[in-house]
């Protein structure tokens, strides 16, 4: 009965998107150019926010290693692209290239737990960062210009509209399942989830390489909208910082966190565009307060909120 509800409940969700993606899709014609860059940044960002709140939040694997899939994508997509590739191809790749990655690394920062596990996928980053930088064969600290034309504003809004759509669903048939009982299990605690029959390293891996995946499809997406990518801005640490951010004020292990920490810190960009330092000033404070005051962030907050209205109500 658990698992029909739950099939009903994805099926519903995959309904719903689907509507609501004919519905922007048909609408984005009228949208203005702003309207699409805004919307477009805020869907990439959800849809990483989504794969590392399904490592931290549910997994308790905080990492800050993002950047590493958000540039390994970019570059797989730009080069392969440039060797004449069409776009599916490419992102095909792009996917691949950062599962790969998250192979590759796993056996060693899965050694490292807590503050270890974190300090571990921060430094895998900054090596990879450095080592595009001096990499020659790869554009080096210029990068690589991509040679075919990238689609316009509003067909870079639906690609980032079906990447979000897909991960959602994705996300919530993890989260439904018996995978998602069994990664809390690992979160809470490892050793005793290994005693009852539970193969942490299977679990963990899993989610390493799912939200590798979605990342690296995010910046697959970043490199075709910028035409270019770069190691200092592909490899940057503010793509960590920023869903790191987002899932925090959000609402680390809720699902609502994404879109709601999302459209806070893009609206608040927005706001002090201007004001660079401010800005940074701001959000920490906001994050120190989210942090004290409301561990689970908006999303609690919203859901605590519904709770209190239904209970008046049927008072």
């Amino acid at each position: 009965m658990a698992a029909d509800a739950s099939a009903q409940r994805v099926a519903a969700l995959a309904a719903g998107l689907l509507i609501v993606f004919l519905a922007l899709a048909l609408l984005s014609g009228w949208f203005s150019d702003y309207a699409l860059e805004l919307g477009g940044r805020v869907l990439l960002l959800m849809t990483l926010a989504e794969a590392w709140n399904l490592l931290a939040g549910y997994g308790g694997l905080v990492s800050l290693g993002t950047a590493s899939f958000v540039g390994v994508g970019a570059y797989v997509l730009v080069g392969v692209m440039n060797r004449g590739a069409g776009l599916p191809l490419a992102c095909l790749a792009a996917g691949l290239a950062a599962a790969a990655l998250a192979l590759l690394v796993s056996r060693a920062v899965f050694r490292l737990r807590g503050l270890y596990f974190t300090v571990g996928t921060l430094a895998l980053s900054e090596a990879l960062r450095l080592f595009m930088i001096n990499f020659q064969p790869l554009g080096g600290a210029t990068g690589l210009f991509l040679s075919p034309d990238v689609p316009g504003l509003r067909g870079l809004f639906l690609l980032a509209l079906g990447l979000f759509a897909a991960a959602t669903i994705l996300m919530e048939l993890a989260t439904r399942s018996r995978f998602s009982i069994l990664l809390r299990a690992v979160r809470d605690d490892e050793d005793a989830a290994a005693q009852i029959g539970v193969r942490p390293f299977r679990i963990k891996l899993l989610a390493f390489v799912f939200a590798s995946v979605l990342m690296g499809l995010g910046g697959a997406l970043q490199g075709l909208k910028l035409g270019a990518v770069e190691p200092y801005g592909m490899f940057g640490l503010q793509w960590t910082v920023n869903v790191l951010a987002i899932v925090i004020i959000g609402g680390q292990g809720l699902r609502l966190a994404a879109l709601l920490g999302s459209v806070f810190v893009v609206t608040l960009g927005e706001l002090l565009a201007s004001y660079p330092a401010l800005h940074l000033a701001i959000t920490g404070l906001i994050l120190i307060i989210v942090i004290r005051f409301a561990p689970q962030g908006l999303a609690g907050l919203t859901i605590r909120l519904a709770r209190r209205l239904r209970r008046s109500t049927r008072a």
